[in-house]
């Protein structure tokens, strides 16, 4: 049902966009500028949509890595790039909506310095738990942590990530005292999870999901309205009773400021119909992500909404960045 849905509106998006973006023609090859290393995430989706965009804007779409300050280099090139709709940046929630509340001098403003061109992917959050807790289900985990405030630890990716903000609020929202840990990336963390030397580690879904079919940790808990189609069998939090916790992070197109709306137009439907082809989907979805076409004004929206949502966040956490 979602992805007839997400069709359906693909085809009316492009259908809206109608004689102008059609009439838009590019000039030069378009570069896909990605502010983290290759195989990561963020590239693998700039890149399969790369793969399929072609044929539509008649250019060859390349994807340029530009790794560093948790996307600064690529955000800055991308906001001081020409507005011609041929450098676009893709980025992650975490940059665009909450790094301008942790950093003072962030270098750039993800409001006014970008036009958002298309939304790529939805993701959720969840919180698992390797053997140290011998919890089973979330309230398990939850009463432990509170019988244990000194040993109830909670892993995440990188102080001032939004696992780690994401971890912050559930921690505020159920009562549990928890030891914020920042590591150096997912990948740091996983052994201490799985020895036990750390009780449980909050991050994308995507980033535990292999650990949790291998059953080498368990999954409690997701972020999303609904159960990740990855996951079916994990409960949300919401249904667990957890409230206002619900949150989606996502990946998304941008194209510098001043951008002629025909050319986001043009974009926008490129970028939609790449996202629905059978392939991409597929790909997407095994790793955690669920395909997502919005218009260039509901993703605006979109990154609005998660810009004031995280900002109360960060500010009651106290984390200041270095």
């Amino acid at each position: 049902m979602k992805l007839r849905l997400a069709a359906c509106i693909a085809a009316v998006l492009l259908i809206a966009c109608g004689p102008a973006a059609s009439q838009v023609r590019f000039d030069k090859p378009i570069r896909l500028l990605v502010g983290f290393p290759a195989g990561g995430t963020a590239d693998i989706i700039a890149r399969v949509v790369a793969d399929k965009m072609p044929g539509t804007v008649g250019q060859p779409v390349i994807v340029e890595n530009r790794p560093g300050a948790i996307g600064r280099i690529a955000a800055e090139a991308v906001r001081n790039a020409a507005p011609d709709g041929t450098t676009l940046l893709v980025m992650p929630i975490g940059p665009m909506t909450v790094a301008p509340h942790v950093y003072k001098d962030l270098g750039f403003d993800p409001l006014k310095d970008f036009a958002p061109v298309a939304l790529g992917a939805t993701f959720q959050f969840a919180i698992g738990v390797g053997p140290a807790s011998g919890a089973r289900t979330w309230n398990e985990f939850v009463s432990w942590a509170k019988a244990n405030p000194a040993k109830a630890a909670l892993a995440n990716s990188g102080a001032g990530s939004l696992p780690h903000f994401f971890g912050v609020l559930v921690s505020r929202e159920t009562g549990m005292e928890l030891l914020h840990v920042p590591y150096k990336g997912s990948a740091a963390y996983v052994g201490e999870l799985m020895s036990g030397q750390v009780p449980a580690a909050v991050d994308a879904i995507a980033d535990l999901s292999e650990l949790h079919r291998a059953g080498k940790i368990r999954i409690l808990a997701s972020s999303g309205a609904t159960r990740s189609q990855a996951l079916p069998d994990v409960p949300t939090f919401t249904e667990l009773g957890v409230k206002n916790v619900e949150a989606m992070g996502w990946f998304g197109f941008f194209a510098p400021a001043k951008t002629p709306r025909a050319v986001i137009d043009a974009l926008n439907a490129a970028i939609n119909k790449a996202l629905q082809s059978p392939d991409v989907i597929e790909r997407l979805s095994k790793l955690g992500m669920d395909p997502a076409t919005t218009s260039p004004d509901e993703f605006g929206r979109i990154v609005a909404s998660d810009y004031a949502k995280w900002g109360p966040v960060v500010k009651a956490s106290g984390f200041k960045a270095e």
